[in-house]
């Protein structure tokens, strides 16, 4: 099991998440409401995913709050699976679901060989075979 499957478990119940993965990435796909590009931050630090928001609230009118039971911060660091890419993930945000796309390295490395370019003279087409 990897170690951010592992962390997504151990999450609060108060973060709905979605981790879905392809050849090519990771999509992590967290609610975030009322959260805006300007109170969101999300890096890559020293092999983890790090998440930082907070949703503003605004009170109506003449009301106060009598009692609160939505997180107004969501503060997280994740480990990245062992084979994430850290040079390229991206991220957005879009009415509450922040989506982080997380590439993966590739496992094959492909060597394009090649054969030098020699030129062949006329003196190389006219001679005769020995």
């Amino acid at each position: 099991m990897s170690a951010l499957r592992d962390a997504l478990r151990d999450l609060s119940d108060d973060v709905f998440f979605d981790l879905l993965e392809s050849e090519d990435a990771y999509l992590l796909v967290l609610d975030v409401p009322g959260v805006t590009l300007e109170s969101l931050d999300v890096a890559v630090e020293e092999g983890r995913l790090v998440v930082n928001a907070e949703r503003e609230k605004d009170r109506p009118g003449d009301y106060r709050y009598v009692e609160e039971n939505r997180p107004v911060f969501v503060d997280l660091s994740l480990p990245l699976p062992d084979d994430a890419s850290a040079d390229a993930p991206s991220a957005e945000v879009d009415r509450g679901v922040l989506e982080i796309n997380i590439p993966r390295r590739t496992t094959e490395t492909t060597i394009d060989v090649t054969a030098p370019d020699r030129e062949r003279s006329n003196d190389d087409v006219d001679a005769e075979p020995r």
